[in-house]
């Protein structure tokens, strides 16, 4: 014979009534997060493995972070060696056009103004930093403030030495922007600029000057003869341009495979993490059906008694 208690029928009712709730909790957290869980306790069989890859998500996280940056900083220097490229391009053409006219009246003018560009492009900024200072990027790179700054003392001073008017060290920064890839990004201002302030000094000191009015022969000749030493000048600045473009090219391919990797391993731990939706939303349904049923027959336990069925003595 099977004995009836109530305090028993209570103990079992609220024990199954608790589960159900727990249950619905559970599940609930599921459907509405879309998670399976919040803490790596819900992932015990697969902690390891979701940690590793947490931990590849941050670093890939970390280079498409980075890349946005260098990407930002090469476009600038872009601008500013195009800047510098084109004024020894122009440089060239006042000279060319002084040959084609026979008349140097405008022609320093016309340099004089491309040095400027030239200078200010040597000392473009990039968040506030000089971009072809080194390491010294609160220190201006380039000093020149005009082409008379070029202009040698009378003998027997020592002629101007074109190097005391760069100030960056030589520091060149480097980038890792992905696991196998880095990439030298730093350009300095006495790689961009030597030969350019070599050949101004030069042409500011000429022999033949001063170039004013008319060109004399000898004036004609010795112009002809810096032609060829300004194309070589543009032609390396152009290089300079080339090689940072190329960088360019190389981050971006980089940012398209980082980026790749990231969307990769984000599906992976979404296949660890992510709650199966249809599921979820089934589980929870039975759970507040139990919760219910539970409910009642706890309400109904309450309105109950032996005593009411007990014969009276």
């Amino acid at each position: 014979m099977n004995r009836v208690s109530t305090a028993g029928n209570y103990a079992l009712v609220l024990a199954n009534l608790t589960k159900a709730q727990q249950s619905q909790m559970y599940f609930g957290n599921q459907v509405a997060t879309q998670k399976k869980g919040s803490d790596l306790k819900a992932y015990s069989a697969t902690a390891d493995t979701l940690t590793a890859m947490h931990t590849v998500q941050a670093r890939l996280k970390s280079y498409q972070d980075q890349n946005t940056v260098v990407a930002d900083r090469l476009s600038s220097q872009d601008v500013a060696l195009n800047q510098v490229t084109d004024a020894a391009g122009n440089i060239r053409q006042a000279l060319a056009n002084a040959l084609a006219t026979g008349s140097s009246e405008t022609m320093m003018t016309d340099i004089e103004a491309q040095v400027s560009s030239a200078v200010e492009g040597m000392n473009a900024r990039y968040n506030g930093k000089y971009l072809f200072a080194g390491g010294q990027v609160d220190t201006k790179p380039v000093s020149l403030n005009a082409l008379a700054d070029l202009t040698d003392p009378p003998p027997p001073a020592a002629p101007v030495d074109t190097s005391s008017f760069f100030h960056n060290d030589d520091y060149k920064m480097q980038n890792k922007i992905d696991d196998s890839t880095s990439v030298t990004s730093g350009v300095l201002a006495s790689d961009v600029g030597s030969k350019l302030l070599d050949a101004l000094h030069t042409l500011q000191n000429s022999p033949v000057g001063p170039f004013n009015g008319p060109l004399t022969p000898a004036q004609q000749t010795w112009i002809q003869q810096q032609l060829a030493g300004w194309d070589s000048i543009r032609s390396d600045l152009t290089t300079q341009t080339a090689a940072n473009g190329l960088n360019q090219k190389r981050l971006d391919t980089s940012k398209d495979n980082v980026t790749a990797q990231d969307t990769t391993v984000t599906g992976m731990i979404g296949d660890v993490t992510d709650a199966d939706m249809g599921q979820a939303a089934t589980q929870l349904q039975m759970a507040q059906m139990a919760v219910q049923a539970a409910a009642h027959v706890f309400q109904t336990l309450q309105g109950a008694s032996l005593l009411s069925i007990l014969p009276a003595g």
